[in-house]
């Protein structure tokens, strides 16, 4: 049995508008999507840690963070070191007990910033201080039978 055929071959001339009006909304789609100003804040890379989470700081805390640079960031304000020292020693003074400074520092920064951060935070009278780490993306994975 033989079927006839109702396809008939496009002879014509392809029309432009539709393909535009789609191109045209996908640029304004990407166009929203995308920042046109980069996002306000510093970007710190923190060091990965494969300890296991230990429990946070039980006393009140103070956020620091250390850029690449090694520039000091104290409650959303670039810092120098004479600065932090007043502030933080404000802090310890408003809170009348311990605190704890929680040091949020770049992967990169030399250990002599840090260093230095931890004299000038023992001086302003902060005695317990802790550094912010991420763990690692994948974990590790262990062989059956082998010890944690």
């Amino acid at each position: 049995m033989r079927y006839r055929r109702n396809v008939k071959y496009f002879t014509g001339q392809l029309d432009v508008a539709p393909f535009a009006s789609v191109l045209l909304l996908l640029v304004i789609f990407l166009m929203l999507h995308s920042y046109l100003a980069p996002p306000p804040g510093i970007r710190i890379q923190l060091p990965t840690a494969t300890a296991a989470s230990s429990p946070g700081p039980t006393n009140p805390d103070l956020v620091v963070a250390v850029d690449r640079e090694g520039q000091i960031y104290f409650e959303h304000q670039a810092l120098q070191e004479k600065e932090l020292r007043a502030r933080l020693a404000a802090k310890v003074r408003q809170t009348r007990g311990p605190l704890t400074l929680l040091v949020q520092a770049d992967a990169a920064v030399k250990l002599d910033v840090l260093a230095r951060l931890g004299a000038v935070a023992s001086a302003a009278g902060v005695r317990e201080a802790r550094f912010e780490t991420r763990p690692p993306l994948f974990p590790l994975r262990r062989r059956p039978g082998e010890p944690p």
